[in-house]
């Protein structure tokens, strides 16, 4: 068992918890739920061993091991695939490495009677019990075996971890840990980047093969397919259900109904006692009683009721100008890079007003596929066209970096506002978490994630027909998420989405087109029936 032992954490004045005192027991899987800035990364670096407390500390049997898998993955791009796993036995390596340094200074150094040479064999003693009694293990063997496993092939074990999309360098950052045997795995956003299938595999193997584990994650549908309870940060303190995130939301919102009430009862007695000490001060017949209840009203702990966020919000795209029938036509189109075949004889019909997926493995031509639509690139044979009339707004992966540095939050939406939303500028970067003064800062000191939120406010304003949008819930939170989608599904124009958030897509794309095996698949269900399909096709194929 870990234990979180009344940890507090303070910056320059300000309480960002305290108090926090929780055990993690062994096939824990938890998740860590607040809002953004409400402490879940610090808490869970503390945890991490990564960051030290203010007040309070961390306990841990002397052999629990650890493992922390960062927001933004650490990998180097100066290795192998199979040298960057190999990292995970660093320390027993480097173990054995110091004891046999030591061995041969001792056979050298003649100073038999000296503190330094006793020191050396005091040393040599005690990394050697430690060395001998981890079990022998064949590490290459190990990494090998770990790595296949996780879809690597053998080819790939070469490779410079620089080659590999950000889903699969989450999977060697996986191999690591996996090969750690850890007694708890700490996650943070580990979906970020990562295509549906790698999803769907982190999901099974935290299921099927970890200990404990506490994740930070936006993905509602991972975090319920994978935890059985939920931590909640808030207002500096922690509320702890034995729960899955969906099960919280509820017994969240029955809690904070129940505070209120406590919390108007308190206001009612305190007005109450308050305007019987104003009638009656002075009043000699009355003094005891009034100094009575000053004393009494003194003593009283006022009851918090939890935040929440009030703002009413509701994202609405201008009314998007008719486009004709058919905004996307691709028949036979085909896509090479030198002797890579990204996509052959793709075809693909999209109507008016209607919302499709783009889905499939990193590297299976998704991005491709858009970027020929933008006529951003040449293909090598087919046709494509763009119907009459279509005006296209595009969200690409990189969107932030092509905002003005030089303006701050406020002028970049100002100045492409209009109608209505120029009353409601300030309500609209609030509610994308861009609140009070932050709204002057210039584009060019925002982190990537709060460019990404502004590119896509800026996306919302623009009066288009037709929305591409690629990965556009990186660095969301669950809130800003839905405020999108909403707007999303009232959308009156055509909508192409490439994501591997199943929760964002579920209830918005009415139709699928599958990326793999080099070829265009196209489904006619929405997400929940494309995922169910291929869990079957999937099982038909290990058959054959």
């Amino acid at each position: 068992m870990i234990t979180v032992n009344d940890i507090a954490v303070e910056f320059g004045g300000t309480t960002l918890f305290s108090d926090v005192t929780f055990a993690i027991n062994e096939n824990d899987k938890i998740a860590l739920m607040g809002k953004n800035g409400a402490g879940k990364s610090t808490l869970l670096k503390i945890v991490a061993g990564e960051n030290k407390p203010t007040r309070g500390g961390i306990s841990a049997p002397s052999d629990a091991v650890i493992a922390y898998l960062p927001q933004h993955l650490l990998t180097s791009d100066d290795c192998t695939v199979i040298e960057e796993a190999s990292k995970a036995f660093a320390d027993v390596l480097n173990m054995k490495k110091e004891i046999d340094e030591i061995n041969e200074q001792l056979t050298i150094r003649t100073d038999y009677e000296s503190d330094g040479y006793m020191k050396l064999i005091e040393r040599v003693s005690e990394l050697s019990e430690k060395y001998y009694s981890i079990e022998e293990v064949n590490y290459e063997a190990e990494v090998e075996k770990v790595l296949k496993g996780l879809g690597f092939e053998r080819e790939d074990f070469t490779r410079s971890t620089s080659e590999f999309s950000g889903g699969w360098r989450m999977r060697i950052e996986l191999a690591k840990i996996l090969l750690k045997k850890p007694d708890l795995i700490l996650l943070d956003e580990p979906t970020n980047h990562m295509d549906i299938e790698s999803i769907q595999w982190l999901e099974d193997f935290l299921i099927n093969s970890a200990k404990a584990v506490m994740v930070i994650s936006h993905d509602k549908t991972f975090v319920d397919n994978i935890t059985n309870r939920t931590i909640e940060v808030t207002m500096g303190r922690i509320y702890d259900y034995k729960a899955v995130y969906s099960e919280y939301l509820e017994l969240r919102k029955d809690r904070r109904i129940h505070q209120q009430k406590a919390y108007d009862e308190q206001q009612k007695f305190i007005a109450e006692n308050q305007a019987f000490i104003d009638r009656f001060r002075g009043t000699f017949s009355k003094t005891e009683s009034v100094q009575s209840r000053v004393k009494m009203l003194e003593k009283i702990v006022p009851i918090e009721v939890d935040e929440v966020d009030t703002s009413a919000l509701k994202l609405k795209f201008p009314p998007s100008p008719r486009s004709g029938q058919y905004p996307v036509v691709v028949d036979g189109l085909s896509k090479s890079y030198g002797d890579h075949v990204v996509f052959k004889d793709a075809n693909l019909v999209i109507e008016r007003g209607q919302k499709v997926a783009f889905v499939g493995k990193n590297g299976e031509g998704k991005s491709t596929m858009i970027k020929a639509i933008m006529k951003e690139i040449d293909f090598d044979g087919g046709k494509l066209e763009v119907g009459h009339n279509a005006q296209i707004g595009y969200f690409a992966q990189n969107q932030a970096s092509l905002l003005d540095g030089e303006m701050t939050i406020f002028e970049t939406i100002d100045q492409i506002a209009v109608g209505d939303v120029r009353t409601k500028i300030k309500d609209l970067l609030g509610a994308f978490m861009f609140k009070g003064d932050d709204i002057q800062k210039k584009v060019k000191v925002l982190s990537g994630g709060e460019k990404t939120r502004l590119a896509m406010i800026k996306l919302l304003l623009e009066p288009v027909n037709v929305l591409i949008l690629d990965e556009p819930t990186n660095h969301l939170d669950m809130k800003t998420k839905d405020i999108i989608k909403d707007a999303l599904k009232d959308f009156d124009g055509t909508l192409i989405l490439v994501s591997h958030d199943r929760d964002f897509l579920d209830g918005l794309a009415e139709k699928v087109f599958e990326f793999g095996h080099k070829r265009v698949k196209e489904h006619f269900e929405d997400i929940k029936g494309f995922l169910a399909h291929k869990k079957m096709e999937s099982l038909k194929e290990i058959e054959k």
